[in-house]
């Protein structure tokens, strides 16, 4: 091929890339229903509003708080599971689903709403404004418009971000600093006891990020995990008794919940049981009036992490709605939580639901506007709906009917109001991912014919790089990309990869020799060999993510083995960077140098272990790593880049910087 036209080609699939890209996208985050403004109550739909229970809500959010973290006989929150014992708390299993990440999962606590894919990138946008919820319905801003609303929040800094100049004191910290285990999680507990004494607030959020932090880095397993139960619960125990010893808070209610939880390896993001399923407790002196207790902890459930019942995180916004005495945010989609209507007489209960149900019909109107919901029809004659939107208008008609209806029971009116609510639940919340495959479709085929242009482009331009088993190679990664369970799991194609490649490497150079020594039919096996260890120093994926490793097993238990192998890989760097040396620099400067900032960076890795991981310093004499303890680590950690970036540009100045012209007299000799 001609190489004009392998240009022409690599322009166009240059071209068709951002283009395939925009068309996924566009089928990939489908439109969803928004109502603006605020919720209000009005008058003609219900003679009255129920009395509320509570006038204040301290929400205590610790995030990644699977569900066995708090239900299992495992767990360090002995306290809380004392008072589900005791009926002044109880329990659930909130449903979170995908993305479980924290910015989506607070945005569903919230509003009530079912967040896209889209927040996960804004989720890692630290200077992102778009996402905030100033302008979208929520239970924090109902709260702050009730009479002498205010709120103080403490803790990750997602909801200052999600809720701008809402809060009346706050304290926001970083998530992304992943090995602060304690200072992060002490920047919350410290305003605890001085916000308890004031009683100038009607919502106290708080969101501890230690325990995340904790699964990040050593796993749910770590023995960090249980002091930081113990930690969180004892947080637990100061604030109930001070709903119980005061007198501003008699009418507090404390919820006690996970924005997500995490899976083996302590990781979350995705839709596995363990991170789909974080705990939720209502906790309250008042909640002994309608609850007698139940057993905690429990032995683990049939369904992984699902103990107790399970409802979804949604549901949090109509309950706390109904709880605290506001409407329920406009785009919500939850569901009272049936458990706490007990504060209210049956009666008032249909009520509670009914609002519920008619500020869902607002959302399902506004998504199937062709369809009537009058409650007109007959809902008798509605045996199979041929859609979903026929289906909701036939539960809407009989809800209505049976409201209209004298005769009809209470017991047959909530029926139907939950039936309705579930549905609807589940008919908007699929919606959400309701994507438009035609785009998707096209997004792909323009993908593919990118991936055509590019490979016979590159074919044009180097002819003799491609084989066939360069064509396997890249045909069989590319099709793993369509399935995210191989995507997950794609270091085993990588391991398959390595040891064919290995495999026809070995009988190129035997075809190739005309004489093998005997000791070269050795080389395939030490190599498999070797690949074999490198596939269990690390455990990677989803599905072995947490099983034993050479890494996290067995060093950790050999801290000698460990510092050996790490002592040795620095002091292999400072060989290769002094050998490099740095042009224009004398030899033994540039070693020097290179020597230097490897000691430096070796300081800050036994500093750091000092921190976080002190357990993989045992057995190492202590005068070898006392003089890195108290180092302060941002500091040694910016002398460490500072020195590699100067490095990397004193390198790139010389490469690029002209070179002078020799003499002609300096060109003859």
């Amino acid at each position: 091929m001609p190489a004009k036209i392998s240009i022409i080609l690599l322009i166009i699939a240059n071209l068709l890339i951002p283009a395939a890209i925009w068309i996924f996208s566009l089928g990939f985050f489908p439109y969803k229903p928004f109502l603006p403004g605020r919720a209000q109550y009005h008058a003609e739909e219900d003679d009255f509003v129920p009395n509320s229970p509570f006038n204040k809500v301290i929400f205590m959010v610790v995030d990644a708080l699977r569900s066995d973290f708090v239900y299992s006989s495992e767990s360090g929150f002995h306290f809380t599971q004392s008072l589900i014992r005791s009926g002044a708390a109880i329990p659930f299993t909130a449903h979170a689903t995908a993305p479980t990440i924290t910015m989506p999962r607070v945005k569903a606590i919230t509003t009530g709403s079912i967040p896209s894919f889209l927040d996960v990138i804004l989720n890692f946008a630290e200077s992102d404004t778009s996402s905030t919820l100033i302008m979208q319905d929520s239970w924090p801003l109902q709260l702050k418009t009730n009479p002498g609303g205010r709120l103080v929040m403490y803790g990750d800094d997602t909801w200052l971000k999600l809720f701008p100049d809402t809060f009346f004191r706050s304290d926001g910290t970083t998530s992304f600093f992943v090995s602060d285990f304690t200072e992060v999680d002490q920047n919350v507990t410290r305003h605890v006891p001085s916000e308890l004494d004031q009683g100038d607030w009607n919502g106290m959020i708080m969101h501890y990020l230690g325990l995340d932090h904790i699964g990040h880095k050593s796993g749910p397993k770590s023995p960090y995990m249980i002091p930081k139960h113990r930690e969180m619960d004892s947080i637990v125990e100061q604030i109930y008794q001070a709903l119980q010893t005061k007198d501003h808070l008699k009418s507090t209610l404390l919820v006690l919940c996970g924005d997500h939880g995490m899976n083996d390896a302590g990781n979350h993001g995705g839709s596995t049981p363990g991170e789909t399923s974080p705990a939720l407790v209502f906790m309250s002196p008042k909640l002994e009036s309608i609850s007698s207790g139940i057993p905690c902890p429990l032995e683990s459930p049939d369904k992984a992490f699902q103990y107790y019942n399970v409802v979804e995180q949604s549901d949090v916004a109509p309950t706390l709605a109904g709880l605290l005495g506001f409407p329920i945010p406009l785009n919500n989609l939850g569901i009272f939580i049936p458990e706490l209507l007990r504060f209210w007489s049956k009666a008032e209960s249909v009520v509670l639901m009914r609002r519920n149900a008619q500020q869902i019909l607002a959302i399902v109107r506004a998504t199937f506007s062709d369809i009537a919901f009058d409650g007109m029809i007959d809902w008798t004659t509605c045996a199979k709906p041929v859609s979903d939107a026929e289906k909701l208008s036939c539960l809407w008609a009989k809800v209505k009917a049976l409201q209209d209806d004298e005769n009809a029971s209470i017991e047959e009116q909530l029926s139907a109001l939950t039936e309705f609510l579930q549905a609807a639940q589940d008919i908007m919340s699929s919606t959400a991912s309701n994507y438009d495959m035609l785009k998707l479709q096209l997004g792909i085929g323009t993908a593919a014919i990118t991936a055509c242009c590019a490979i016979a482009a590159l074919a044009g331009l180097n002819p003799k790089g491609w084989s066939l088993w360069t064509c396997i190679l890249v045909s069989t990664y590319g099709g793993m990309m369509f399935a995210t369970s191989y995507v997950e799991e794609e270091q085993y194609f990588w391991y398959w990869i390595a040891s064919g490649w290995l495999v026809i490497l070995y009988l190129k150079f035997i075809l190739l020799s005309t004489t093998i020594p005997y000791y070269r039919i050795l080389y395939l096996p030490i190599l498999l060999a070797i690949n074999r260890v490198l596939r269990r120093w690390n455990q990677t994926g989803q599905k072995h993510a947490g099983e034993p490793d050479i890494a996290k097993t067995f060093l950790s238990a050999h801290s000698i083995l460990l510092w050996i192998a790490v002592t040795v890989t620095f002091l292999d760097m400072s060989r290769r960077l002094a050998w490099c040396s740095l042009p224009g620099v004398p030899s033994r400067v540039a070693g020097c140098a290179s020597i230097v900032l490897c000691l430096l960076a070796f300081g800050f890795k036994v500093a750091f272990t000092i921190t976080v991981a002190p357990e993989l310093l045992t057995g190492i004499p202590q005068y070898l790593w006392k003089i890195f303890e108290g180092t302060p680590l941002v500091s040694q950690a910016r002398i460490v880049l500072w020195g590699l970036a100067i490095s990397v540009a004193y390198i790139v100045y010389q490469g690029i910087k002209p070179k002078p012209e020799l003499s002609k007299s300096a060109k003859g000799k």
